[in-house]
């Protein structure tokens, strides 16, 4: 696995910012490029299980492994999600379970910097290197409306 490392720079205060990441209705915006229809099912809190949803509830579940209001969110990404349910570790999810999606704010003056790291596996990594960068230029445009 390979960690990945992308930041935006955002016009408008962290807490701003969380909102956009985290709030049900924009969090289905900015993740469209990843998938259409896309949405987490979740509570938010560290310690609770997060699924990653398209609109045909495949996807992946996940853990809140830290998270941190307005600073630090972190997942640890465990398996795979079909028609809304859980799934066994097969071969091919056993190449990423336990990977890491990290986020991270800091804002100077009312200007907040957005860094997200994340274990990529090989054949995902020229996906997410052109899908991430889109996402969080939706993330900046939604924060600075």
């Amino acid at each position: 696995m390979k960690k990945e490392k992308f930041t935006v720079v955002i016009g408008a205060p962290k807490e701003k910012v969380w909102n956009v990441l985290w709030n049900d209705d924009t969090y289905r915006k900015w993740t469209t490029v990843f998938s259409e229809g896309s949405k987490a099912v979740t509570d938010w809190k560290e310690g609770s299980k997060i699924h990653f949803l398209d609109a045909n509830n495949d996807g992946m579940n996940s853990l809140i492994d830290k998270c941190i209001e307005n600073e630090v969110m972190n997942f640890k990404h465990i398996g795979v999600v079909k028609n809304g349910v859980e799934q066994p570790l097969d071969e091919a999810t056993k190449n990423w379970s336990g990977s890491s999606e990290n986020y991270a704010l800091s804002e100077t003056d009312g200007i907040t910097t957005l860094s997200v790291e994340m274990d990529i596996i090989p054949e995902y990594l020229d996906y997410f290197n052109k899908t991430f960068p889109l996402a969080l230029d939706l993330v900046k445009k939604l924060a600075e409306e």
